[in-house]
């Protein structure tokens, strides 16, 4: 009898197989932002997977924005690619959850001193309006709300260098909260608001700490759940 959970490592070791193969092309330039890929039978010929397992693979490059699927209109490079070269390289590592987290710690704890420097009242505002909407919905999925949080948090350093980075950061939250199999409501209120009153009293040391605490919190939240279900 066919073991599942091998079948299903194959499987998903195709679809990474897969989705580093297209991301290649981009990077080497034999495919392009707003190229149109061949149809699903053609590509399934062209490398040698099933139909499921190429359909896997175009999900993950859908989900990190490098193609969009349209309705009668096939499938194509998304045209922000080309600005935005993080992403392409965080989908060859998109499996590797360590190193996802530690680039969204990365990422954050540098955004997060940048906007105790640089982040408006108005971006304040809507800060503490996400605390209060995650509180208001503690018993429910408010992955949304704290997404929403960290995204004004990024776009408050008002960087556009940083700005390439930004969609890269949203989808290594997005997958890693996708991971996140019980919510702790308290904890993230408190850990949010900690990082809002740092960031209000305009310090980068303690926003930082905060920052780093809470990430902490949830890199080892993430690692003990992929531990207990090897």
């Amino acid at each position: 009898m066919a073991d599942p959970i091998v079948n299903s490592i194959r499987k998903s070791t195709l679809s990474q197989q897969v989705l580093e193969k297209i991301v290649f092309l981009l990077i080497n330039g034999e495919l392009k932002p707003g190229d149109k890929l061949p149809p699903e039978m053609e590509l399934m010929e062209q490398l040698g997977v099933s139909r499921t397992v190429l359909r896997e693979a175009l999900s993950s490059l859908e989900t990190l924005e490098i193609i969009k699927r349209k309705p009668r209109g096939g499938t194509v490079v998304n045209e922000k690619v080309g600005s935005d070269p993080f992403t392409a390289m965080l989908a060859l590592s998109i499996n590797n959850l360590p190193a996802v987290i530690e680039a969204r710690m990365a990422l954050e704890l540098g955004l997060v001193t940048i906007a105790a420097e640089k982040i408006t009242e108005d971006q304040l505002e809507q800060l503490e309006a996400t605390i209060r909407n995650i509180e208001k919905n503690a018993h429910m999925n408010y992955g949304e709300y704290d997404k929403e949080f960290h995204k004004i948090i990024a776009l408050s350093a008002n960087n556009p260098v940083v700005e390439g980075m930004i969609t890269s950061l949203l989808i290594t939250h997005q997958k890693t909260d996708s991971l996140i199999q019980y919510r702790e409501p308290e904890t993230t209120v408190e850990h949010h608001q900690a990082i809002y009153d740092a960031l209000k009293k305009r310090d980068p040391h303690e926003a930082f700490s905060a920052m780093y605490r809470h990430l902490s919190f949830v890199r080892g939240k993430i690692l003990k759940n992929i531990d207990e279900e090897r």
